[in-house]
């Protein structure tokens, strides 16, 4: 009688131990699953060299939230910087560099911004070349056309660092808003050479030439994201933001050409 009496406790036991397992485990190669906070819709603003890897992963992020809607503002870092300092509509702000991102954050409208991605330069030409470019001191040739990005752009403080540290003396014809922008210059014909980033030459898939810069000269600039701390959908906003930090989110950013942080 105490052997069989005893076997429905041991049962009950061993229900106890397994309820106390962490069934709810997610293995590491698992893709980030439906929020349950992320409903609604938040408005991203995003430095323009991110236009492409963000739209993946927009589309992606909605479509492992049902609820969220992701609608992007791209343009140049510090334009944007600026316009939500003024109080334009932002959930999110995605910066080309820490010295923009710092704008928002002085300005209290942001906080503990995270570090995401990296970008380096490369200097890009039309796939024919009026004037032969094959290295960063050609830049400097009389009567080459240049595009660069405005000095207040991160695209464009990024080249002056790269034209100091290697001590040429690059006369721009053209000071763009943002990197897309000089790009538009270079296929169109308009100049014989830009700088931009290599994303920004990997995402043109051949319709122009891009000309690395080798490590020891080139420079680079780190991306940082943060909520803006007036949006009114701050779990979406997080979550977003969570999104781009995880596995599924920095493979896309990989496969884009950006560098981890």
């Amino acid at each position: 009688m105490r052997i069989r009496s005893a076997l429905p406790l041991l049962a009950l036991v061993g229900l106890v131990a397994a309820c106390g397992q962490n069934t709810n485990a997610t293995p590491e190669t698992t893709q980030p699953t439906t929020t349950a906070a992320a409903n609604g819709a938040i408005t991203v603003f995003a430095a323009a060299s991110l236009k492409d890897a963000f739209t993946t992963i927009g589309s992606q992020f909605e479509a492992a939230n049902p609820g969220a809607t992701v609608t992007f503002n791209f343009g140049g870092s510090s334009s944007l910087a600026t316009q939500i300092t003024q109080g334009a509509p932002a959930d999110v702000f995605a910066s080309a560099s820490n010295k923009t991102m710092e704008t928002v954050t002085a300005a209290k409208l942001a906080a503990d911004p995270a570090v995401f991605a990296v970008n380096s330069l490369e200097i890009v030409t039309p796939t024919t070349q009026s004037i032969p470019v094959t290295s960063l001191a050609d830049l400097a040739t009389p009567g080459i056309k240049v595009a660069v990005c405005q000095k207040d752009v991160p695209c464009g403080a990024t080249a002056l660092a790269l034209f100091e540290k290697n001590k040429v003396t690059v006369t721009p014809t053209s000071q763009e808003p943002d990197v897309k922008a000089v790009m538009s210059k270079v296929t169109l014909g308009e100049v014989d050479a830009g700088i931009v980033y290599v994303t920004d030459v990997q995402a043109a898939k051949g319709s122009v030439t891009g000309i690395e810069i080798p490590a020891d000269q080139n420079v680079t600039t780190k991306y940082p994201i943060a909520t803006v701390l007036t949006t009114k959908q701050p779990a979406t906003a997080t979550a977003f933001v969570q999104y781009l930090l995880s596995a599924t989110g920095q493979k896309v950013m990989h496969e884009a050409g950006f560098a981890a942080p």
